[in-house]
């Protein structure tokens, strides 16, 4: 079982895991957003993709998530996991506090979305009616037990487009359709994965509150502040997995 990272903001490189060689590839999608990290982390091989590049530089809206998704199945990637830093829209989602959600609504738009397009014999549909792996889920909260790790368990990740943040009048709305927290990568990322029969799950980490919850602008400052400690609790629970898997 070869587990694969791909690290959002906050989480472009592991300090911990000894890189064995970076493979830079080309798929029939594109270039993916940097060099694939394959490395030993814990006596397991793990492949990491930085999802914004390294630098961080690629905004959401233009990550290109079909080649990086295929250059992990190319790769010999048996599940993933995709971390993101998002914002907490449920009182339950606070800021540096890990989400593990286990459904997604879609705001996105004009992002090359499915494999599924072009010179078909037949037009294919995939079942997405639980959009993250259970077993792959199941793994995630296991370990965020094993560590005493306070996660929220289930919750609607919202995707929105980016890379502006929302404004109050769109959190107000994301509250009404019951979103837990927002974030702008997790499609068409999640349904990629499923195209090509990858198990996949998220890893939320919750950055700031959304628009309107709180009084004054979100800034930049508070959003590193938060990523700081819910990335590292976000590697603790990472490490604890791959421990699983030894």
């Amino acid at each position: 079982m070869t587990l694969a990272i791909i690290g959002g903001t906050g989480l472009t490189q592991i300090e911990n895991i000894v890189i064995q060689s970076r493979e830079t590839l080309e798929t029939p999608y594109g270039a993916p957003s940097a060099a694939y990290q394959i490395a030993d982390w814990q006596g397991q091989k793990v492949i990491f993709l930085a999802r914004h590049g390294a630098p961080h530089r690629i905004p959401p809206h233009k990550v290109n998530y079909r080649a990086n998704v295929w250059g992990l199945k190319q790769l010999g990637a048996s599940r993933i996991i995709g971390v993101a830093a998002v914002g907490g829209v449920s009182q339950d989602a606070a800021p540096a506090r890990i989400v593990i959600p286990d459904q997604i609504i879609d705001y996105t738009y004009g992002r090359e979305h499915t494999y599924f397009a072009d010179d078909l014999e037949h037009v294919t549909h995939i079942d997405f009616t639980e959009p993250y792996h259970p077993e792959t889920r199941a793994q995630i909260i296991t370990a965020a037990a094993a560590i005493g790790l306070d996660a929220k368990i289930g919750g609607v990740y919202a995707c929105t487009q980016g890379p502006r943040l929302e404004t109050a009048a769109e959190i107000k709305r994301l509250i009404q359709d019951g979103a837990t927290v927002v974030g702008m990568t997790g499609m068409p990322e999640a349904a990629l994965t499923r195209e090509l029969e990858l198990p996949y799950a998220n890893l939320s980490v919750v950055a700031n509150w959304g628009a309107g919850l709180t009084p004054g602008e979100i800034t930049m400052a508070e959003i590193e502040r938060n990523l700081q400690t819910g990335m590292q609790n976000a590697i603790r629970l990472l490490e604890q997995i791959v421990l699983g898997a030894s």
